[in-house]
């Protein structure tokens, strides 16, 4: 399938998302169309990476994993259960000139209910992004190229 993404535009913002994926399934969230959180049946996984459900995705910098985080816990339920998340999101911040001043923050990022992230600046837009430098705002957009996923309840605000 394809990406979704919005025909308006964010920077600062508040976001409700709730979804459901079946076993082994893939997808992800990005804010601005460059910051994803990871969707990932991960339910069981003891282990957790940047690619697990609720992590921060990684960059992707000359064929090399750059940077991402994993969820401090991992709070996935079985496949096929309605999932959710609510994340607080600084955009990047730039100057009159143009020139970056301020990397991307997930300021806090709750996965059915639990905290997984509090303020983690990213450097850069994640791997699978959308094409086109960074800027002060962008879409909202669900990925569609890894596998079933369903999404429900969005909401977004700006802050």
């Amino acid at each position: 399938t394809q990406d979704l993404a919005t025909e308006s535009s964010y920077g600062d913002c508040e976001l409700h998302i709730e979804f459901v994926v079946p076993e082994r399934s893939n997808s992800g969230v990005y804010l601005m169309g460059h910051y994803e959180i990871q969707i990932l049946d991960s339910w069981g996984e003891t282990e957790l990476k940047f690619s697990s459900c609720g992590g921060i995705y990684a960059r992707y910098i000359n064929g090399q994993e750059v940077g991402g985080k994993p969820p401090r816990v991992n709070a996935s339920r079985p496949p096929g259960e309605w999932q959710s998340y609510d994340v607080i999101f600084r955009a990047p911040k730039f100057d009159d000139t143009g020139r970056k001043i301020s990397n991307a923050v997930f300021e806090r990022v709750v996965w059915n209910g639990v905290v997984v992230h509090e303020n983690v600046e990213v450097e850069g837009p994640t791997r699978a992004s959308m094409p086109g430098p960074e800027r002060p705002q962008g879409p909202l957009m669900l990925q569609g190229d890894h596998g079933p996923v369903a999404f429900r309840n969005i909401r977004i605000r700006r802050i």
